[in-house]
């Protein structure tokens, strides 16, 4: 049995990363991540769907060769980020004469990252465009920022198959199987929410664009350019990126908070259970400070309230808590219940400067509490009443 085999005609042949330690020097991968890499054999000619990171380049070249692969007659470049990209160079030398297909904008940037600018060397799709492997048919559709500007997809109608790109993609090297029904796939679900928030947040409605695109699309493959081909459990995938994309959030909160000596954090954990004692279950609780990034924004899409504590410090938000702001500003983070925290020693500005990063992002407060010095009785009544408050808004 080769376990590579996704269906007639079309076979695996990506590598994994268990090496780096940050995907995109950011993002934390104990798990390890895959490059995934796609052969597909028609009956009269045969394409690469997108390459692998360059430093996995020698491990490419050996699965090429232990599936027999000789010939390459198209490169399919759905998506130009070089961990896709990285190899084309190198596979150009390895099957010379092969053809890259693209978009006018991704064949403009492998002229931009790898120098290659011959005519000659490309086929330029337009959306909706198909190409004849003879038996197997594929066609182009653009999905723009989903998460670049020259991202497409490569529909394979015969074997309803869809190459994706990044979309339904995950954090999580691939152990053993290629497929979801071959592994145990439910530890990916996390890592894909963490994939999406992190990567491609932003891009919620662009990520609505192109699923309503697919609708039509009947699907049984599912083929990522990170973690397992989705198969048995696709319409979980499509699920998770479809609330993902909306913004949607399950019941919980999450509790984001600075502290230099302790009182701010005191003020969190006050928050987190009155939230409890009020019945809400899932609570995560992150210090700014020693949390990653990563988690914190994924916990942010996760749950529906979000609550952001922090000190004054040098007169303007502490440095760890207005990073994760600056986060969720950029992904245009919607749809949270929201509240604050302050505490300062002679001058609190955390109500105004966490009000200017509501101003831009059009966001509304349930309320703020601010403490001088530490907390009191008074303060901690008004962070009962906040919590209730933020559960009555769910």
């Amino acid at each position: 049995m080769n376990i590579n085999n996704i269906c007639d005609g079309v076979v695996y042949v990506g590598v994994n990363d268990r090496v780096t330690h940050r995907f995109e020097s950011l993002w934390p991968i104990p798990r390890g991540v895959s490059y995934n890499s796609y052969y597909v054999k028609g009956s009269e000619a045969t394409a690469l769907i997108d390459t692998v990171e360059i430093s996995e380049l020698p491990v490419f070249l050996n699965h090429l060769r232990e599936q027999n692969i000789e010939k390459i007659d198209y490169l399919i470049i759905n998506h130009m980020e070089p961990d896709h990209s990285g190899s084309i160079a190198a596979i150009m030398r390895e099957f010379p004469g092969l053809k890259i297909v693209g978009n006018r904008t991704s064949i403009g940037m492998i002229g931009g990252y790898y120098n290659i600018t011959d005519p000659d060397c490309f086929y330029e799709v337009k959306d909706g465009d198909s190409l004849s492997l003879g038996d197997l048919t594929l066609s182009f559709h653009f999905i723009p920022m989903v998460h670049w500007p020259e991202t497409m997809v490569t529909y394979v109608a015969e074997r309803e198959l869809v190459f994706s790109g990044d979309a339904f993609g995950s954090f999580g090297a691939l152990n053993g199987g290629v497929m979801d029904t071959q592994m145990d796939c439910d530890w990916y679900f996390p890592e894909m929410e963490r994939y999406y928030s992190n990567i491609v947040g932003k891009y919620g409605k662009f990520v609505q664009r192109a699923l309503k695109k697919l609708e039509a699309v009947k699907l049984l493959y599912i083929c990522p350019t990170h973690g397992p081909v989705w198969h048995d459990r696709i319409d979980e995938v499509v699920a998770v990126y479809d609330r993902l994309s909306r913004y949607e959030a399950e019941e919980g909160a999450t509790i984001i908070y600075g502290s230099m000596y302790g009182n701010t954090a005191a003020a969190a954990d006050t928050m987190a259970r009155e939230l409890c004692a009020l019945g809400v279950k899932k609570i995560v609780v992150h210090n700014a400070a020693v949390s990653e990034m990563s988690d914190m924004i994924a916990d942010a899409f996760r749950y529906k309230i979000l609550v952001v504590a922090s000190p004054t410090y040098s007169a303007t938000l502490f440095p760890a808590v207005e990073q994760f702001l600056r986060a969720v500003e950029t992904r245009e983070l919607s749809g949270r219940v929201f509240a604050t925290i302050g505490s300062h020693t002679w001058a609190g500005v955390v109500e105004k400067e966490i009000g200017a990063f509501l101003e831009r992002t059009k966001s509304v407060s349930a309320g703020h509490v601010e403490i001088k010095q530490s907390s009191t009785a008074e303060t901690d009544a008004r962070l009962k009443e906040l919590a209730a408050k933020l559960v009555a808004e769910c």
